[in-house]
């Protein structure tokens, strides 16, 4: 079990930029394919962005060209650099392994608006 801490979530205008973090607990996190994951409210909670051990990337349509996402082994932190946001992209994001029955952590929420 891992336990993850997001942060840098916030509020920005349309056009902005965040950078997400996600530190995980422990030893294994080298070990595990992650994944940026977003729930707007009444929605479902989507995968937007995923890393695998050796950094092979895939992204969702919504946010490709957009949003970077990148990890530190060394640091056991994941990383979403999120540019030219939409309003659409504010919601709550997680960062949690793929395919794992792990705990989720609090969440960020990003608040994009004028």
């Amino acid at each position: 079990q891992v336990q993850l801490v997001e942060s840098g979530g916030g509020l920005v205008q349309p056009g902005g930029s965040l950078r997400l973090s996600c530190v995980a607990s422990g030893s294994i996190f080298r070990f595990l394919p992650m994944g940026w994951y977003r729930q707007a409210p009444g929605k479902q909670r989507d995968l937007v962005a995923s890393i695998t051990t050796d950094g092979s990337t895939s992204y969702a349509d919504a946010v490709k060209g957009r949003f970077t996402i990148s990890r530190d082994n060394a640091k056991n932190t994941m990383y979403l650099q999120m540019n030219s946001l939409k309003p659409e992209d504010s919601a709550v994001y997680y960062c949690h392994p793929l395919g794992s029955l792990n705990p989720w952590g609090q969440g960020t929420q990003v608040t994009v608006s004028s």
